[in-house]
């Protein structure tokens, strides 16, 4: 690995041809400049310069580390001035997390806003369960998170702050032929005879699962999907029922029906999660995700398909 200072030095002996000139321009000594060249001559493999009888020039071997000195320190000053841009909110990039439903419109909608309005902010987005999310942002690898506490609470991180974005209802997703398909909420004990499609349950405690015992029952079996679209598949197949969240209403197929549930307490809090230090970009996007949360056309199931 080549030491950027000496690097340096390469560069500016090069472009004033002249060991003693280089000294003078960077504020070295002579004898600081010569060892400095002797060091990378020696990493290099062999001499970067021709000895001439006034001065030196650039051999082949140090023309070509001088240019990629050259792509070194051109791509540290890029670096400089995009974190600069970044850290004052003038762009750059901002890395994204979201769990899954939250991607089927209120991310996707503000993330539109946001490229509508600031096309100098570059979005890495990644998907994720809300646990993961909250530790890549304590670990500094995400600016912002969207996270709910479904099925299992809100996990906390360290240097984490979460900010409530939503309520987000959970429905019932039925077969159209299902004998509970009609208009009108359903009551959790209608369905007690029905298998369950879900991936979070009885590892730990789960809205879902409280929601049964106040229900008096428990189910009778549990599916463990945990992709959407296989959830959707087997409940078209007529083989289960599952909790759907209203955010996730955009993405059901047609064969399938969304029912509300007589229970108040099957709902879920959706919350935008940001390190305690966030970037403005960061805090922009927070912001269009609040508008978005709150616009009544962003498609939150709040009047379930028929």
């Amino acid at each position: 690995m080549f030491d950027v200072d000496a690097l340096r030095v390469l560069v500016a002996v090069a472009e004033s041809g002249s060991f003693t000139k280089a000294a003078v321009r960077l504020n070295y000594t002579q004898s600081a400049v010569s060892r400095r060249i002797a060091a990378l001559e020696a990493q290099a493999g062999g001499p970067l310069f021709d000895r001439l009888p006034r001065g030196v020039r650039l051999n082949p071997a140090g023309r070509t580390l001088h240019r990629h000195a050259l792509e070194v320190f051109d791509r540290m000053a890029r670096a400089r001035r995009e974190l600069a841009a970044l850290h004052a909110g003038h762009g750059g990039l901002l890395h994204l997390g979201a769990f899954a439903t939250a991607n089927v419109s209120l991310v996707p909608t503000a993330l539109r806003a946001l490229a509508a309005a600031r096309p100098d902010i570059e979005v890495v987005a990644v998907e994720g369960p809300t646990d993961t999310l909250m530790a890549r942002l304590a670990d500094g690898a995400l600016d912002l998170a969207v996270v709910s506490d479904y099925p299992s609470g809100l996990p906390s991180a360290e240097g984490v702050t979460t900010g409530a974005l939503c309520a987000d209802e959970l429905l019932v997703a039925l077969p159209r032929e299902h004998r509970l398909a009609g208009p009108g909420p359903v009551d959790l004990r209608e369905l007690r005879d029905e298998a369950w499609v879900q991936s979070a349950y009885g590892d730990r405690p789960t809205l879902l699962a409280d929601a049964f015992a106040r229900a008096g029952f428990t189910p009778r079996k549990i599916i463990r999907i945990a992709e959407w679209t296989g959830k959707f598949g087997y409940v078209a197949a007529g083989l289960g029922v599952a909790l759907v969240p209203s955010l996730a209403t955009w993405a059901v197929p047609g064969e399938l029906v969304l029912r509300r549930l007589t229970d108040p307490a099957l709902r879920r809090t959706v919350h935008v999660a940001l390190p305690t230090a966030p970037l403005p970009a960061a805090l922009e996007l927070r912001d269009l995700l609040h508008a978005t949360a709150g616009r009544p056309d962003r498609g939150d199931g709040r009047n379930p398909r028929p």
